[in-house]
């Protein structure tokens, strides 16, 4: 599993969780203005998980 972070249209950052078939399995359900603040999101959701971020 790995997540890739990314700017969506608007220009704001958004994250998506990725399988190893590449099938989404979760997405942010908000936009963040910062990165950092996106990353932030992804470690909640990530807990003690060692999946990677891949920028976009």
């Amino acid at each position: 599993m790995y997540f890739k972070i990314y700017k969506d249209v608007s220009q704001q950052w958004r994250w998506t969780l990725k399988a190893a078939n590449h099938k989404t399995v979760a997405d942010s359900a908000e936009s963040y203005w910062n990165k950092t603040d996106a990353i932030a999101g992804i470690n909640l959701v990530k807990g003690a998980s060692s999946a990677p971020i891949y920028d976009q």
